[in-house]
C-alpha cells in the first residue's frame, strides 16, 4: 500500500484526540494536505446535530470527488457510528467505515480494506497518540458516553452510558506528554463532573486533581465540560485550591429558566444553577464559560426573554449558543410544541448579539491587566505580531491575543509562558506587551 495519509477530524475536541490516536497507529504514513495525493483519505465525523451532520457528509463528498484513483477514502467516528446501516448503503463512496471503538485498530481496517464497527468506545488505555496543533498543550479524554438523559441529546444513543477511564491510564498518558515537552493540558469528556461515578466514586474530579498535582512538570490545566446537577460545592472548592488548575469553569447550563430546564431534563433548576455559577464567578481570576440552546419544544417567548436578559446581565466571559436540532432518539423529538426554524433563527441571532456584547465587555475587562501567556507562532495580521493565548484560556475557543515579537534584544519563543501587560483591544482580539524583566 502506498502511503501518503489525507486526515480530516471534524467535531469536538474529544474527536480531535480520537483522530491523533489514528494518526499514532499510522506513522509509516507520511501526512500531506493534499487529499488529491493521498493515496488514504480519513474522516473522523461528528454526528451530534444537523449542522455538524451536513458538514461531515459534505467533507467526505467533497473529498471523494477530489481523491485519486485507486485511494481509499474512510469514514470513522460519531456519524459513521450512529447511522451506520442507512450510510453503508447510501454514500457507496466511501471504502471503510467504522464507528468510535476502533481508532486504534484503523491500521488493520485498512490492510484489510473492511470496515467493522466495534460494540465498545474506544478509551485511549496506553494508545500512542500524534498530537497536533500544539506543542505544549494536549487535550487528555477522561470517559465516553453519558449517563444524563438531557431531551436534546442523542449521544447515549449511539456511544452508550458513563464510561470512565482509569486514573493511572490518564496520569500514565499525561507523564507520557510531559516527557515530550507538554506542560498544559485540558481534560475533556461528555459530562467531566460525572468522571468515575460509574465506578461507584462520587467525586472523581477532585481525585483527577490530585493525582495530576502530584506529575512534576504539569504547569496548567483546565477542565471542560461541567454537568451542573453532577458539579459539587466541593469540586469547586478543590479546583480553586489547586496550584495548577485554573480557576476555569466550563459548564454549558443550555438554559435558567425553571420550566424549561425541567423540558430538558437537565435535572437542576435555576436555584442550584446559580448557587454554581455565582460560586465560580466569586473566585479569584477565574473565567465562566457556558452554552445555550434556543428553540427547544416548548420555549415560550418569556422563556427566552428569560434567558437573554440571564445572559446579558451575570457576566459570562464567554458563551454559545446553538439552535435546537431535532435529533431522533431523544426524547425532545416526540415532543409537541415545536419551534419554527424561522423563529428559532431569530432567537439565535438576538442572543448571538448579547454573547457578542458580553464577549468584548469580558475582553475590555482584560485591558490594562498583567497576565500569563504563552506564545503560540506568528499571527496573520503581520510579519512583526505574534499570536499568543492566555494561559487560563482553552486553546481555539477562547480568544487570541497579539504580541509585538522583540523583548528589547531579545527574541520571544514559542510555546513558553511569559509575564505581559494588556495594552488594548482590537476587534476582538486583544494586544499585549511582554514584561522586560
Amino acid at each position: 500500500m502506498s502511503n501518503k495519509l489525507h486526515i480530516v477530524s471534524l467535531g469536538c475536541t474529544k474527536n480531535l484526540v480520537d483522530t491523533e490516536v489514528m494518526m499514532g497507529r499510522l506513522q509509516n504514513f507520511e501526512l500531506t494536505d493534499d487529499s488529491a495525493d493521498a493515496d488514504v483519505i480519513i474522516v473522523n465525523t461528528c454526528g451530534f446535530i444537523d449542522a455538524a451532520k451536513e458538514e461531515s457528509l459534505n467533507t467526505v463528498l467533497s473529498l471523494h470527488e477530489q481523491r485519486k484513483e485507486d485511494s481509499l477514502l474512510v469514514m470513522a467516528g460519531c456519524l459513521s457510528e450512529r447511522y451506520q446501516e442507512e450510510l453503508v448503503i447510501q454514500i457507496p463512496e466511501v471504502d471503510i467505515f467504522t464507528g468510535v471503538g476502533d481508532y486504534d485498530k484503523i491500521d488493520e481496517l485498512l490492510s484489510q480494506k473492511k470496515s467493522r464497527f466495534s460494540d465498545k468506545v474506544f478509551l485511549i488505555d496506553g494508545a500512542e497518540r500524534i498530537v497536533t496543533g500544539s506543542s505544549y498543550h494536549a487535550y487528555i479524554k477522561l470517559s465516553e458516553g453519558c449517563n444524563q438523559t438531557c431531551s436534546f441529546c442523542a449521544i447515549p444513543s449511539f456511544k452508550g452510558k458513563l464510561n470512565s477511564r482509569n486514573l493511572d491510564s490518564i496520569a500514565k498518558e499525561v507523564e507520557g506528554l510531559v516527557k515530550k515537552g507538554y506542560y498544559d493540558f485540558s481534560f475533556v469528556s461528555q459530562d467531566s463532573s460525572s468522571y468515575l461515578r460509574d465506578q461507584n466514586i462520587k467525586d472523581g474530579l477532585s481525585l483527577l486533581i490530585q493525582r495530576i498535582e502530584l506529575i512534576d512538570g504539569v504547569k496548567s490545566a483546565r477542565i471542560l465540560y461541567l454537568y451542573p446537577s453532577t458539579t459539587t460545592m466541593s469540586l469547586l472548592k478543590n479546583i480553586a485550591k489547586s496550584e495548577i488548575f485554573h480557576n476555569y469553569f466550563d459548564m454549558p447550563i443550555q438554559h435558567i429558566n425553571d420550566d424549561m430546564l425541567r423540558v430538558m431534563k437537565r435535572g437542576f433548576g435555576k436555584d442550584k444553577t446559580l448557587e454554581l455559577l455565582n460560586f465560580m464567578r466569586s473566585l479569584p481570576n477565574s473565567f465562566v464559560r457556558t452554552s445555550f440552546i434556543v428553540g427547544h419544544p416548548h420555549e415560550t417567548q418569556a422563556m427566552f426573554d428569560e434567558m437573554c436578559e440571564f445572559a446579558s446581565s451575570f457576566g459570562f466571559d464567554r458563551m454559545n449558543v446553538f439552535s435546537y436540532s431535532d435529533e431522533e432518539t431523544t426524547p425532545a423529538y416526540d415532543m409537541s410544541d415545536k419551534i419554527s426554524a424561522k423563529v428559532i433563527a431569530k432567537r439565535a441571532q438576538i442572543l448571538g448579539d448579547i454573547v457578542s456584547e458580553a464577549t468584548t465587555k469580558s475582553l475590555e475587562a482584560e485591558v490594562g491587566a498583567e497576565i500569563e501567556l504563552v506564545i503560540d507562532g506568528e499571527s496573520d495580521e503581520h510579519e512583526y505580531l505574534l499570536s499568543a493565548r492566555k494561559l487560563i484560556w482553552a486553546p481555539d475557543i477562547d480568544g487570541e491575543i497579539y504580541v509585538n515579537d522583540r523583548r528589547k534584544d531579545e527574541d520571544l519563543t514559542y510555546a513558553k509562558i511569559y509575564k505581559a501587560k494588556v495594552t488594548g483591544l482590537v476587534g476582538n482580539i486583544l494586544t499585549a506587551t511582554v514584561d522586560n524583566a
